[in-house]
């Protein structure tokens, strides 16, 4: 790999991340297999004013298992609220009978949106 391919991958890297979609939680828009490229979100921009833009927009996050270990999800936001100075998503699978999602976790902190 040239220096030059080198730095387009970590730019990409940087700035990018593709998803393959797993299961059936965001059918009929994005079925199993489908691959999606979401823009990695920079810290600065989760404050409010910008997590309202969000709404209706599908989103990358990153949740932690019951195990400690970090996972990726697609899911659609449908809300953003303020609470305690925090700004809380609520996210939802756009196959509501086959999604779990924040009807099942609740809201979700802001920072847990990395991608959009």
């Amino acid at each position: 790999m040239s220096r030059v391919q080198f730095n387009v991958a970590k730019f990409f890297k940087a700035f990018f991340k593709a998803v393959e979609i797993r299961g059936d939680s965001m059918s009929p828009n994005y079925n199993d297999g489908d691959w999606l490229l979401f823009r990695v979100l920079p810290a600065k921009s989760k404050a409010k004013s910008k997590a309202q833009e969000l709404i209706g927009k599908v989103v990358l996050i990153q949740r932690q298992s019951e195990f400690g270990t970090d996972f990726l999800q697609v899911k659609r936001v449908t809300q953003v609220s303020d609470r305690n100075n925090k700004t809380e998503i609520w996210v939802e699978g756009d196959n509501k009978g086959a999604s779990t999602d924040s009807r099942n976790w609740g809201a979700l902190d802001s920072s847990e949106v990395i991608g959009k």
